[in-house]
């Protein structure tokens, strides 16, 4: 029987996480989570779970992810009961998974992934906007906004800006100047409508709504400590393509 799992739990809101992974909380016996992980959700696990933050934050200390690594395995090598390694949003969408499980599979442990929520996907519900449209709107591209060593990633930017669809730019509150700039100056329009959501659907959420080029300055103002996505594309505009006004039959 599988005893570690690797669990995404959504972008924070309890309401949001997988039955799965709500009874894998409940039942773990040990919980080795990040720090984007909502505490409403931690509260959620048993009263005899073991629960170690192993955070990593963009910008600021935390455990190196080869300690991370280390941990798990040893909590894998060493428990009776269930193992969770609880992240934020998705394990497989800028998750670090691929370096946890490479880990497991040296020491010959199995383990299971459970999906969870990830933030794009929870801002386009909380706005009421989809991030897909017919004639605006055909794919959706998930981007880093900042790279594994610090300061903006080197994406082929004109590409990006050419692709149309919408970008979900992750974890890039930081480097928002400067990767809007990339992007414009690669040929993307400045008067592209862009938004910048912290907290994702929690409770304390915010939201900034505003253009591709004014969009960084905003952010820097208003913005506080929690994790920001940021949303760029036509159709993160007011309702881009107006709605259809239906004609409701009489019964």
């Amino acid at each position: 029987m599988t005893r570690v799992f690797l669990a995404g739990s959504g972008p924070g809101d309890p309401d949001l996480l997988t039955v799965k992974t709500l009874r894998l909380l409940q039942t773990a016996e040990v919980i080795l989570h990040d720090s984007l992980v909502s505490a409403e959700i931690l509260a959620l696990a048993g009263p005899e779970a073991t629960i170690i933050d192993v955070g990593k934050r963009c910008g600021r200390h935390s455990a190196t992810q080869d300690a991370i690594c280390s941990l798990l395995v040893q909590a894998a090598l060493t428990s009776t009961g269930i193992v969770l390694r609880l992240k934020g949003g998705d394990p497989m969408i800028f998750g670090r998974a691929t370096e946890e499980m490479l880990a497991l599979d040296a020491h010959g442990i199995a383990y299971e992934v459970t999906p969870g929520i990830t933030a794009a996907l929870a801002a386009a519900s909380s706005l009421k906007l989809s991030l897909t449209q017919r004639q605006v709107s055909r794919a959706v591209h998930f981007v880093a906004g900042h790279a594994a060593e610090g300061g903006i990633p080197g994406h082929d930017f004109v590409t990006l800006a050419q692709a149309g669809g919408t970008l979900a730019v992750y974890m890039g509150a930081q480097t928002l100047s400067g990767f809007s700039a990339h992007l414009i100056e690669a040929g993307l329009d400045p008067a592209t409508p862009a938004i910048a959501i912290e907290n994702v659907s929690r409770a304390d959420e915010r939201i900034i709504r505003s253009t591709a080029t004014r969009l960084p300055q905003l952010l820097r103002k208003q913005m506080g400590e929690g994790p920001v996505l940021i949303l760029i594309g036509e159709a993160v505009g007011e309702r881009a393509g107006a709605p259809l006004r239906l004609e409701v039959a009489s019964i």
